[in-house]
């Protein structure tokens, strides 16, 4: 592993992580996304570069007080029935989006004032009209967002913030509510006409503004780079024939009776010369001031990665250093009978551990999971798993995931084999089977409480088939495989034998005993990702944009680098208090950020979220699991390869009679 304790690897590190930061937007369209002209009419012989209809397609529609995403006609808006909706792949399947054709359709250039779609009338004497209708009341006092998409290009709402900044939010929501003591919760505080008490505004009007960048000596006609709207809410006493004005689209929340609620667009089409359509993405993306935070928190790692290098080279420059030399000149008897610390336990240092099964199992399904997440990081540095590319960062994950079953049953055969386990059968198939079954079980639970609440990210039952069948037809076979080479290979050679009587542990002061070390290995390696925790976990349930992948594997390599060496010190000092029992120490060390991780979960939940509702709840703690027995399998791999490496090279520099 290396270890960077100079400032020049360190300065290395900061300039890789602004030349991915900076250019993150150039790389966005590298995987292909061809870029798409348009006219106002196609020239002839031109019609398969250059077209005039501009199609605008939903998304699934989400919200920060609730897990449960919803699909667009779940809330019985204007719909149209005769298209057939865009192919989805596994990442947007499995992250609930479902990308819908839409009744808003425009031509190029053309200007469009207020015109009708359709209006949706409720009876609330009627069940099922009173049904939907308190639906949409629960999507406007949830906040509910839509996500509109033009040109592959989310539809951005953008207003103003504090200290004079703009922020552009890739969606905008359905209404909001004023509540029975008149305040006005989320989007009603930007209208003073929204003053009803216990009334419900809804956004029934949207002026579309689309802007366009005429291309020189490329190709005909112009592309679009950027969509911005601006929702609205208007009664129109006159449905078929509205004019946009008056007041606002209210519904008392003890309404009874029939109310009709009409919904119109305004469109307008303008040049923008400044962006360029390579870097369409940057004005979404500029509006979240995250990048000094980013700068502090690898700043912060660095610091300690530099004090754990500095620790771990005085270690092996001039403790291990002189150990070494000195055990190396012990000729007589009398002098190894004075041997103490480390040197002691050399007969007993690679003794098999308890459960080693155990542990072999966890060490193939972390190699799996480590390269998964090195290969993903790397392509997501490329530009090839964008935001523009909608699912294809867990599309490549699971992919990846499902191909890399051989190195996992390799590393668990390997090591099985080593600690003298002869039950083969049942190491790979615990292999195979635990961790991802543990994985799928607790999926599979949440995947029927978003079936039961109607959600839709609740995963179909054929994509569901799917998965099944790349696991079991697919990993699983190459797990097999990877088992067989790992068995058939000669054991791990020690450069120690083991002795047949094990050596009895001497009493353990409190800081060297198991619980006391694990727990204090753990802190180290989350102080270097709890800053980049945050913006991720505000990604998963916040519904805001990740694409800061270059900060995002700077951190993965200091990780890598925090979690080795906080091991190797603490195994070291155990090795000199005369524990050998490392293996499962080394492991669950480096593993227990995990539960660091666990913790700082719970608190952003109660902290930063507002969840509200059991499913929401229960549904948020299911995916935290899932993400915590991940991330405790991959760092626990990591600290236990970096260990065995330690204790493998010092003892095999020492001379043993």
């Amino acid at each position: 592993m290396a270890v960077f304790p100079r400032a020049p690897a360190a300065l290395f590190l900061l300039v890789l992580a602004e030349t991915l930061t900076v250019q993150r937007v150039v790389a966005f369209y590298l995987p292909g996304l061809a870029p798409v002209s348009f006219c106002e009419k196609p020239a002839e012989g031109e019609g398969a570069e250059c077209q005039d209809k501009i199609e605008l397609f939903v998304n699934r529609l989400d919200s920060v007080e609730s897990v449960l995403p919803y699909e667009y006609t779940a809330f019985d808006f204007c719909t149209v029935d005769a298209e057939k909706r865009p192919s989805e792949n596994l990442g947007q399947v499995l992250f609930g989006e479902r990308i819908e054709p839409s009744p808003y359709k425009f031509a190029f250039k053309q200007k469009v004032d207020c015109k009708h779609v359709c209006t949706k009338s409720y009876n609330t004497e009627k069940a099922e009209d009173k049904a939907n209708l308190d639906f949409l009341k629960k999507g406007m006092l949830l906040n509910y967002q839509h996500h509109w998409i033009v040109d592959n290009m989310p539809v951005t709402w953008c207003y103003d913030v504090e200290d004079n900044q703009k922020f552009c939010n890739p969606g905008f929501p359905i209404g909001c509510y004023v509540t029975d003591s008149g305040k006005p919760k989320d989007a009603c505080v930007v209208n003073s006409d929204f003053n009803d008490k216990d009334t419900f505004y809804i956004f029934n009007h949207v002026d579309i503004t689309i802007f366009y960048h005429i291309v020189e000596n490329e190709s005909a006609g112009a592309r679009l780079v950027a969509a911005k709207l601006e929702p609205k809410s208007y009664k129109q006493p006159k449905p078929d024939a509205p004019d946009c004005t008056g007041p606002p689209m209210s519904l008392n929340n003890k309404f009874k009776g029939e109310i009709q609620i009409p919904y119109t667009y305004s469109v307008q089409f303008l040049e923008e010369q400044n962006i360029r359509w390579a870097s369409r993405w940057d004005y979404i993306l500029e509006s979240m001031p995250h990048t000094n935070i980013q700068w502090f928190s690898i700043m912060n790692s660095l610091v300690i990665v530099l004090f754990l290098s500095g620790m771990v080279a005085m270690i092996m420059l001039r403790t291990l250093h002189k150990d070494i030399a000195r055990y190396n000149q012990m000729d007589s008897v009398e002098d190894a009978q004075e041997e103490f610390g480390w040197k002691l336990v050399h007969g007993d240092v690679f003794r098999p551990p308890r459960k080693g099964m155990l542990l072999s199992v966890f060490l193939g399904s972390g190699t799996q999971i480590f390269i998964m997440t090195f290969v993903t990081l790397f392509f997501a540095c490329l530009g090839f798993l964008s935001p523009a590319n909608r699912g294809a960062l867990m599309t490549c994950a699971v992919v990846l995931w499902v191909l890399l079953g051989t190195p996992a049953g390799y590393v668990a055969a390997r090591f099985y084999k080593s600690f003298g386990g002869e039950k083969w059968k049942t190491n790979v198939l615990l292999t195979a089977f635990l961790c991802p079954g543990v994985v799928f079980a607790d999926f599979f639970l949440m995947n029927l409480i978003l079936w039961g609440e109607g959600s839709s990210a609740a995963m179909p039952f054929g994509t569901l088939v799917a998965i099944l069948a790349l696991w079991f037809c697919i990993s699983v076979p190459l797990t097999f495989i990877g088992a067989y080479f790992g068995f058939k290979k000669a054991g791990i050679e020690h450069p120690v034998r083991t002795n047949q009587i094990p050596r009895q542990i001497p009493e353990q002061s409190f800081y060297t005993k198991p619980l006391p070390g694990i727990i204090m290995g753990g802190i180290l390696p989350f102080g270097c990702i709890f800053i980049q925790l945050f913006f991720i976990l505000n990604s998963i349930w916040s519904h805001q944009m990740y694409y800061m992948f270059g900060f995002l594997f700077l951190v993965f390599i200091i990780l890598l680098i925090t979690c080795s060496e906080a091991t190797i010190l603490l195994c070291y000092f155990h090795l000199c208090a005369e524990d050998y029992h490392w293996q499962w120490r080394s492991f669950l060390t480096s593993g227990f950020t995990a539960a660091y991780f666990l913790v700082y979960a719970v608190h952003y939940f109660f902290s930063k979220l507002q969840i509200t509702g059991l499913a929401s709840t229960i549904l948020y703690f299911g995916y935290t699991m899932i993400m915590a027995l991940i991330f405790f399998l991959f760092t626990g791999t990591i600290g236990f390869f970096a260990c065995f490496w330690f204790v493998t090279k010092i003892y095999s520099v020492v001379k043993v009679d």
